[in-house]
């Protein structure tokens, strides 16, 4: 029997009382008490009136008369004060909500919830508290389903769909935190103070969606799993497209209309739906994927226009209202307007109209030409120095002359040879390497220059021992 069929006539009754959100809160703290462990044979009268008692005492709850409730109160209960604890729960078993139901072991009267009202208790839990981390079930709802088809042996496609449905909700989820951005853009434009604009941003940034856009942007939800609901995907369909030619193979070695027939054409058909249903799976996140990455915009977007906003009423001014506006559109309202108008102007007395110039005004053209770019002149030097040419020009460390004579030194029997005392200073090395760079760039076939043994003398000089035969091509 389809449970609509079940609800009585008078359930939708709570929806019209003037006491509507304390029944919501009744029934949602009585729930949440009678699927508690230790009521494991569920609550008594006593417990649920108790359960009322004390919401109504924390909540501070103001009872208010309706005639919605006492048009059928049930016999007997004539004499409870309206808004009593015992007299909104037999309401709420009057209107079947609640079941009562005699137990004899007990010897007292146990609570329950029938099917189709634990359905609307549900929604007003959720209702009444806040939506903490549903996007983060969503995205760890797909892997999680995605990662047990693909472990399953059976391959039940109950787990794809499953998947599907979660994909869909959190897709429609992104969408509509979307139509909460451009609500927030809406009253941000309105804003005409930082009062306002700091209403704006304060409600945006404790809103739900902000919340769940926060769990979203963590690097364990979102981020974190998309690599790998991919990956999982992949894998899937690699499965299926390696599975497809057993089964087929298994089709056409059966005999069509036998038993094993069916059962392989059933299989691919299932395989089939399987593949299908992943496909849809990886369409759906690709969808949430741009809409997310949409959603990131959108929040970018709306901090730089209230930056902007902001910045625009440092310059301009907060810009109120003006009251005579206001004044002036309720006397426009009135039928009697002329005679107010009239009014109004024997009490004022002007001297003279309000001008912005008369004739005292000192008269000024206003020059509203942009300003012409004028580029600066560039000044011209006179005379060039002749010694501004040469200050780029590199000049020798050491003269033709000073490694003449380190060469007349160091050479012996026609021979330029280095010794440990040969170089004395950074000065003398120096003078030794451009004596070997000079004569190996110019030196013949028929000259030879020898390296020997690195030398190291006291100084702490090192250097390799130089041999040059031939010094005509040092002049």
């Amino acid at each position: 029997m389809i449970l609509k069929q079940r609800i009585p006539k008078e359930f939708y009754r709570l929806f019209r009382t003037k006491n509507m959100d304390a029944y919501m809160m009744f029934l949602a703290a009585i729930y949440d008490e009678n699927n508690e462990v230790y009521t494991a044979l569920g609550l008594t009268i006593e417990e649920g009136q108790a359960i009322i008692g004390e919401m109504i005492s924390k909540s501070r709850i103001e009872w208010q008369e309706d005639s919605e409730e006492s048009s059928d109160a049930p016999e007997g209960a004539a004499f409870e004060p309206s808004g009593s604890p015992s007299a909104i729960l037999n309401t709420l078993i009057n209107w079947g909500w609640i079941k009562s139901d005699y137990d004899e072991r007990l010897n007292t009267y146990i609570l329950s919830f029938p099917e189709y009202s634990q359905l609307y208790v549900e929604l007003f839990k959720k209702l009444q508290s806040e939506d903490d981390s549903k996007e983060r079930e969503s995205i760890l709802s797909i892997y999680s389903a995605l990662f047990t088809y693909h472990s399953d042996i059976e391959k039940n496609n109950e787990i794809l769909q499953n998947a599907l449905r979660t994909s869909k909700n959190l897709e429609l989820l992104l969408s509509n935190m979307q139509n909460g951005m451009r609500t927030y853009f809406d009253e941000l434009s309105r804003s005409r103070n930082f009062i306002g604009i700091q209403q704006v941003l304060v409600d945006e940034i404790n809103n739900s969606d902000s919340q769940k856009y926060a769990i979203l942007t963590t690097t364990d939800s979102f981020y974190r799993y998309k690599e790998s609901v991919k990956e999982l995907i992949s894998r899937i369909l690699n499965d299926n497209d390696r599975q497809r030619p057993k089964l087929l193979q298994a089709l056409n070695a059966c005999e069509k209309g036998s038993v094993g027939y069916l059962r392989a054409e059933k299989a691919v058909r299932y395989s089939e739906e399987a593949v299908e249903l992943v496909y849809k799976i990886e369409r759906e996140f690709d969808l949430i994927e741009r809409k997310y990455n949409r959603l990131v915009e959108q929040k970018a977007i709306f901090a730089k226009r209230a930056l902007a906003r902001i910045h625009y009423i440092f310059q301009e001014g907060a810009a109120g209202e003006d009251n005579v506006l206001r004044l002036v559109r309720l006397i426009d309202k009135r039928e009697d307007k002329d005679a107010i108008l009239e009014e109004v102007c024997s009490k004022i007395k002007l001297t003279a109209p309000f001008r912005i110039f008369d004739d005292n005004s000192m008269y000024k053209r206003r020059d509203s030409s942009e300003n012409v770019f004028q580029p600066l002149a560039v000044d011209k030097s006179g005379e060039v120095m002749e010694t501004e040419i040469t200050d780029f020009v590199p000049k020798p460390l050491y003269t033709k002359k000073q490694l003449r004579a380190f060469w007349e030194k160091n050479t012996k029997n026609g021979m330029f040879r280095t010794t440990k005392n040969t170089v004395q200073s950074v000065e003398d090395l120096e003078k030794m390497l451009f004596l070997w760079q000079e004569v190996t760039g110019s030196q013949a076939e028929e000259n030879s220059i020898v390296l020997g043994d690195e030398l190291k003398n006291e100084q702490g000089f090192a250097f390799s021992e130089l041999m040059i035969k031939d010094n005509e091509k040092l002049d």
